[in-house]
């Protein structure tokens, strides 16, 4: 091997184990405690306490009936839960749907102005005129576990600035690509901020299933309103000395789409929104860090870590290197990965249908990488809502 390919290997093999190194502590930090007992907690919300469930909806006309109604059924074995839709610059029957099943709608026209953060902060400042004091936030192509409304109140109403529910795939069984999005939305919405949350620092928000407090909200306004602004949100509710407990035993299932270019623009889109607020943030939370805010140490990894796809093709390109290090730092990190994975599957359901999908594994990481340009052209792009098509009757 001639000095300038061993030169140019050599500094490839460092710049990838360096670009490995926050995620690496970031699922270390995460997966070492996501096994560890917690309190739940038992208070109840008192008789004067006011839930709203908020549904951001554009172009929902086919699930959001669903959607409400298993918010709605939820309520009857928790504490009673008002159900508001945001009809988004809609152009079908979203809003007539949303009323049928039950819930109140509020219309909401902007052709400048689009995405979910503009319609939530839309129904948070019309709703916080009405003394309601818990907002549980439920994406439309959802529906939610008997139990939601009942375990997101008790964490509210114990004392928590802010709630997250699992966030998981509705009918995972459907095709090999939802069960291994199943298992990855169990990895990044479950293992995740469960970990996080068994050390005591912030959970972090999915951007469906989640809640906050009236104070939370006057403290830190919703004012978030990139692609991934659950991302962004949680972000300014760190700078504010905030925290999201993990409410494990609540669960909203989202409907996923089956078409392969749909999901593959839905991520494009998600994991654009990341490297785009990721740009954004890392400075500032670098600097809150320089000033001893310690506390945005875990956030900024968070934001640093790879894609578990692209994490598995770096470690797999360390472990082909010709160098003993390499190999041995990539196969570490592959092990890393692998009990991550693993532990998302031991919290979830069908555990050997999910364990049996990692044998496709390989083919998704490759579909994955293959949504690179996409994500970089994402992160340059201004926000908007675009409704990923779904089968109809999906939920």
């Amino acid at each position: 091997m001639n000095e300038i390919l061993q030169h140019a290997i050599l500094t490839a093999g460092a710049a990838t184990v360096l670009l490995t190194i926050p995620g690496v502590l970031e699922l270390l930090l995460v997966t070492s405690s996501v096994f560890r007992p917690r309190s739940l907690p038992n208070k109840c919300p008192d008789n004067g306490s006011r839930l709203v469930a908020v549904v951001p909806a554009h172009n929902e006309e086919a699930l959001v009936g669903a959607c409400v109604a298993s918010i709605l059924s939820s309520a009857q074995t928790g504490p009673c839960c008002e159900v508001i839709v945001v009809a988004d610059n809609c152009t079908d029957g979203t809003a007539a749907r949303a009323l049928q099943a039950g819930a109140r709608v509020l219309v909401r026209e902007d052709s400048q102005r689009r995405g979910k953060g503009y319609a939530l902060r839309f129904a948070f400042d019309h709703l916080m005129e009405e003394e309601f004091n818990g907002f549980l936030i439920v994406d439309a192509d959802s529906v939610v576990s008997a139990s939601f409304v009942e375990e997101i109140a008790r964490s509210l109403f114990a004392g928590a600035d802010a709630v997250q529910a699992r966030y998981r795939v509705a009918s995972p069984s459907d095709s090999l690509r939802k069960r291994l999005m199943e298992v990855a939305l169990l990895a990044f919405n479950v293992v995740r901020p469960r970990g996080r949350d068994r050390w005591g620092i912030s959970a972090g928000i999915s951007g469906n299933g989640f809640a906050l407090t009236r104070q939370t909200l006057l403290d830190v306004p919703y004012s978030a309103e990139s692609i991934v602004e659950d991302l962004e949100y949680h972000l300014l509710l760190i700078n504010r000395d905030k925290k999201v407990r993990f409410a494990d035993r609540a669960t909203v299932y989202g409907v996923m789409p089956d078409d392969a270019n749909a999901q593959s623009s839905q991520r494009a889109r998600w994991e654009g929104g990341r490297l785009r607020v990721a740009r954004d943030w890392l400075p500032k939370l670098a600097k809150q860090i320089r000033h001893g805010k310690f506390a945005a140490a875990e956030p900024m990894l968070e934001l640093l870590t790879l894609p578990l796809a692209y994490l598995a093709t770096v470690s797999l390109f360390l472990c082909a290197l010709p160098y003993g290090f390499f190999r041995w730092y990539g196969a570490a990190v592959l092990a890393i990965l692998l009990t991550h994975v693993v532990s998302a599957i031991a919290l979830g359901d069908e555990c050997l249908k999910n364990l049996m999908s990692l044998l496709a594994a390989p083919f998704y990481v490759a579909w994955k990488v293959t949504t690179l340009v996409a994500v970089f052209r994402s992160s340059s792009r201004k926000t908007e809502w675009i409704r990923t098509q779904r089968r109809t009757g999906a939920i």
